[in-house]
């Protein structure tokens, strides 16, 4: 399904990847957003910022991550932290899963 609004938020943010949100940390559980066709980057981008109150560039990288790869690792922490996040992220029906490190 193609959207043009996609590439018109696409065209705005910056394509310099800081790093890769795949790298494995101490933290026990991790929140993994998925892809869909349905969500504009910037409410992604929103979204993830206000779930995990990280910068607008790391939520851009995650944004890219999830639209390039189809999935990205947007949290890692204690289960009650990842299940708060995961649950802010589907606020607006964002696909999460929860899983062990």
């Amino acid at each position: 399904m193609h959207h043009p609004h996609l590439q018109i938020h696409a065209s705005v943010l910056t394509q310099e990847r800081e790093e890769d949100t795949d790298t494995i940390t101490d933290e026990p559980y991790k929140v993994v957003l998925f892809n869909d066709d349905y969500h504009t980057f910037e409410e992604v981008i929103n979204q993830i910022i206000k779930a995990t109150g990280c910068s607008r560039a790391k939520a851009e990288a995650c944004t890219w991550e999830v639209h390039n790869k189809g999935k990205a690792i947007v949290y890692d922490g204690e289960m009650s932290d990842c299940l708060r996040v995961s649950a802010i992220l589907e606020e607006i029906n964002l696909k999460t899963e929860i899983q062990t490190c």
